[in-house]
């Protein structure tokens, strides 16, 4: 089958000219539609300017409120679980004093005191990774009655003053709150 080829049409000269005249004619009532439609600059009226003032007051107060509001239930937020994870701890302490004790017990048999100091190991591993640490109370250290709690007072020329000499019990926080001070004993 063979293809004719086709050609393009004369296009007249009078149907294009009046083309052009419809569509700047289309284009113009385009333009005074859109300036009906933009409000020309109105005079300044004192009652409206002055009930937008306190509309726009109002919304920047509202939009204060409500970004005060979201930091304070993130703030909330962070304390809850900061409290519950202390809670928590605070249950397993006796657990931690009792593996303390049998890590500094005595004993002949070599595997179960091995076993003893991993499970020790592998708790205070947990509560870093909650974000318990344990409080600073080793002998030789500054007492701070923020974090420590004297139940003993020695005279020992080994120790500055205000030192601790002996530690009772360990002390635990979780970020700056303390969950349990540390027990100790202090010189001088």
């Amino acid at each position: 089958m063979m293809s004719k080829k086709k050609t393009p049409k004369m296009e007249d000269p009078v149907d294009e000219a009046q083309a052009e005249a419809a569509e700047q004619a289309a284009e113009a009532q385009a333009d005074e539609a859109q300036e009906a439609a933009e409000p020309a600059e109105p005079a300044a009226e004192p009652e409206l300017q002055a009930k937008f003032d306190d509309l726009n007051d109002r919304f920047m107060r509202m939009a204060a409120e409500y970004d005060n509001f979201r930091k304070r239930s993130q703030r909330e937020r962070e304390g809850i679980h900061a409290d519950a994870v202390a809670y928590a701890a605070k249950a397993l302490l006796p657990t931690v004093d009792n593996l303390e004790r049998a890590v500094k017990a005595e004993t002949e048999d070599a595997e179960y005191k091995k076993g003893v100091e991993m499970t020790y190991s592998q708790l205070l591993e947990a509560f870093k990774g909650l974000g318990v640490t344990l409080i600073e109370s080793a002998p030789g250290t500054a007492f701070d009655p923020n974090f420590h709690n004297a139940v003993m007072h020695v005279e020992d020329e080994a120790f500055g003053e205000n030192e601790i000499a002996e530690v009772f019990q360990q002390g635990f926080q979780i970020g700056d709150k303390v969950i349990r001070h540390a027990m100790v004993k202090v010189a001088n």
